[in-house]
């Protein structure tokens, strides 16, 4: 009896005040209903007269008496539109609609079941006359007894939910809880994982991670779809919002490299971010992509035009070919490209370098590619996907000779502030060349933001920041997040983890029990290689038991090696992984097993299923496409992900381990604790981040930016319309 009792105490004062609540609250809610629907009809006037407002203004003008009746007729049909009529300035009514009420006339007056709204109907600043509408109020007092009614059945849903939630939080001894919950939630974030929960509440902290998820899963979402994205959506999208209209993708990496080999010649794709988001999308679009052709046997492998069909086993769209002399690839690409705006644009550290003989061959390739681009279009107005910062100045190239191209540029790596951008000798003529863009991508709102604060310091121009909008040269471009993802894996048939484990510590000779750490990377020193190891290395120093029993595998990608950084950053990882292998190597393994090599596809799809743990310690990165990849490799949701702070996929993954990769005490607890993780909490993490990268794919990265495209380049071709008509009209009247 005691828990009933103490059931009806919290549910009989529930009842009384609840009552009470709603005698008070039904007049105002009458009341406010009301005006929220006179309100409504206001509203839905505006809109209404805005929209006969340009028509009007044309039929007014050639006195159309029988297209402006028909126009009236068909508008009264919207739902409770009794009337429209247009009077002149001295107050004379012109035109009505059929069934135009007798006692309404242009002085506004009208019986009392009817709303009356007037707007002005002007041409080049004249005052032609006015719109009259007359809307039916007669539905608001029905409306307003089914808002009551409703308001009602809410209450009564209200009070028997918490009469019952009380009764059962009668018969339990939930204060203890309650105090629990308060103290989980001032620790740190259950998000990062970093809590330890007492026993009994470990199930709420998936569920609050859960919760924390979907809530930052409906923030970032725009213009979702129930359907997931996949390539057929995305050729539908083609199709139906692009009219079928060629793509041109424009980057300097190609997606396929051919080269000779000792048995003939043989296809390879590059390590590359880039290649890896948007090659799945020129799959879907079966476009023209337009790239430096840099392999052995390249020039053997295209016809007379410089075109191959890609890929090679299932050709699905063209690789056109540009040819690039050693002094201009020397220039523009290892030059102004990577020793100017790569480190400019990362804070890594490492001083950007700039020389005139770089500017000019940079200059020069990027108008070969404009006129590849100009050469490939089969119309005047082609859709253009620019890839990266080697081409800042190929969008106004390409704007020049194509005016009607619908131009996207998606800028892979981090944008500077206004601050470190004014480094740069050529700050003037990149951004130029970067508004003749009609829609520029960034990986997050930050770096958007940074863009336009550079070009408001920089450059004379009308910047829209709600908008997100920049108005140079009478040009229009938008500027806009989009993070980038990968291709989620086709359902085949999975690679057995079991296996892939097994024969990956074969290969390196370890023992089947041995727990492995991944580290996938360019060799690049953006990547945070140096402070990997060194995590690693105080792992061992402060956990001897690891040493024998655990190794971090390095995936390191040559690159960019002509150039003096890169060349001493391979010899300092070498030096590093030899003396802590010299240091932590004598139980068993060596602890840094180091491949400067090139993996393919397949390769690490078996090194991302075998490993424990997944290390991402960028010292900036725009996205890093790597932590993505293992987690869509990872259908046993299982493994552990420690990510950089400083990447743009933090912002997504929450579930990751977050780490700040120049803090190596921190660096090396977060791998401890991935190493010990329960598998129970290693699940939990790995589906919450696998349902993000599934929903957040490639195809939608690309989708978004072509639909938001599509929507700019109706506006344009309405905007073309518009002044075609109105130079018509304005030849006729003269």
């Amino acid at each position: 009896m005691r828990p009933f009792q103490l059931s009806l105490r919290f549910i009989v004062p529930l009842a009384l005040v609840l009552a009470a609540f709603a005698l008070m609250l039904l007049p105002l809610v009458d009341d406010l209903a009301k005006r929220w629907f006179l309100r409504d009809l206001d509203a839905r006037s505006q809109m209404m007269a805005a929209a006969l407002r340009e028509p009007m203004v044309d039929l007014v003008t050639l006195q159309d008496n029988e297209s402006i009746q028909t126009l009236f007729d068909r508008s009264v049909q919207e739902a409770h539109v009794r009337a429209i009529a247009f009077c002149d300035m001295s107050g004379r009514l012109l035109y009505h609609s059929s069934g135009f009420p007798p006692g309404l006339g242009c002085q506004g007056r009208a019986p009392g079941e009817l709303q009356v709204s007037e707007s002005p109907l002007d041409q080049d600043g004249i005052t032609l006359g006015k719109l009259v509408l007359a809307q039916d109020t007669r539905f608001i007092a029905r409306r307003i007894d089914e808002f009551r009614n409703t308001l009602i059945a809410v209450f009564l849903m209200m009070f028997i939910a918490i009469s019952a939630l009380g009764t059962w939080m009668a018969h339990s001894s939930w204060q203890g809880w309650v105090q629990s919950l308060k103290s989980l939630m001032r620790r740190e974030s259950v998000a990062q994982g970093a809590v330890s929960a007492p026993p009994e509440f470990r199930p709420l902290v998936g569920d609050l991670r859960a919760m924390l998820h979907e809530m930052n899963l409906e923030r970032r979402t725009q213009q979702n779809s129930p359907q997931a994205w996949t390539p057929d959506k995305l050729r539908s999208l083609l199709h139906d919002e692009l009219a079928g209209d060629q793509v041109l993708v424009v980057s300097n990496r190609e997606p396929y490299i051919h080269e000779q080999g000792e048995q003939g010649i043989v296809v390879r794709r590059p390590a590359s971010g880039l290649v890896t988001a948007v090659e799945p999308v020129m799959r879907a679009c079966s476009g023209t992509w337009i790239a430096h052709g840099s392999g052995s046997a390249d020039r053997v492998t295209v016809d007379a035009n410089d075109r191959v069909q890609v890929p090679p086993k299932r050709p699905a769209y063209t690789l056109r070919r540009v040819w690039l002399a050693d002094e201009e690839e020397q220039g523009y690409y290892y030059g102004f490209a990577n020793e100017g705006l790569w480190p400019l644009c990362h804070m890594a550290h490492v001083r950007p370098v700039f020389r005139t003989s770089d500017w000019e061959h940079y200059v020069t390739v990027n108008q070969r590619f404009a006129d590849a681009v100009v050469a490939e279009a089969r119309s005047d107005d082609p859709v253009v996907l620019v890839q990266d910062y080697h081409f800042a100045l190929l969008p106004r190239m390409v704007r020049d000779k194509l005016p009607k191209a619908t131009i996207i540029m998606f800028w892979h790596i981090p944008w500077p502030n206004p601050e470190s951008f004014g480094i740069c000798p050529w700050r003037e003529e990149l951004l130029e060349g970067l508004l003749g863009n009609t829609l520029l991508g960034f990986h997050t709102p930050f770096h958007c933001k940074n863009f336009l604060e550079t070009v408001d310091r920089y450059l004379e121009t009308r910047i829209e920041h709600e908008a997100s909008t920049i108005s140079y040269g009478g040009e229009l471009t938008q500027v806009e997040p989009y993070p980038i993802s990968i291709a989620w894996p086709e359902p085949e048939a999975p690679l057995d983890v079991v296996r892939c484990r097994r024969e990956l510590r074969d290969e390196l000779k370890l023992p089947a029990g041995h727990q492995l750490a991944l580290g996938v990377d360019r060799l690049d020193y953006t990547k945070g290689i140096v402070e990997r190891f060194q995590a690693v290395a105080r792992l061992l120093d402060t956990h001897p038991e690891l040493a024998g029993r655990f190794s971090l595998m390095q995936v390191a990608a040559p690159s960019r090696s002509s150039l003096d950084e890169y060349q001493s950053l391979e010899a300092r990882v070498r030096k590093l992984a030899l003396e802590i292998n010299q240091r932590h190597g004598g139980r068993g393994a060596p602890p840094i097993l180091l491949r400067i090599e090139h993996f393919d596809e397949d390769r690490l799809a078996r090194c991302y299923r075998a490993a424990d743990v997944c290390m991402v310690t960028s010292l900036h990165d725009g996205m890093n496409l790597v932590a993505k990849e293992f987690i869509a490799a990872r259908d046993d949701e299982l493994g552990v992900l420690i990510l950089s702070q400083f990447t743009g996929a933090a912002r997504e993954l929450l579930e990751a381990l977050i780490i700040n990769p120049y803090h190596i005490e921190q660096g090396a607890q977060a791998l401890y604790r991935a190493l010990t993780m329960p598998e129970a909490e290693q699940r939990e993490r790995m589906r919450s981040m696998r349902s993000l990268v599934r929903d957040f794919n490639v195809y939608r990265w690309a989708g978004l930016m072509l639909l938001d495209a599509a929507r700019l380049r109706r506006r344009q071709r309405v905007t073309e319309k518009i002044s075609s008509h109105s130079r018509q009209g304005l030849r006729r009247a003269s």
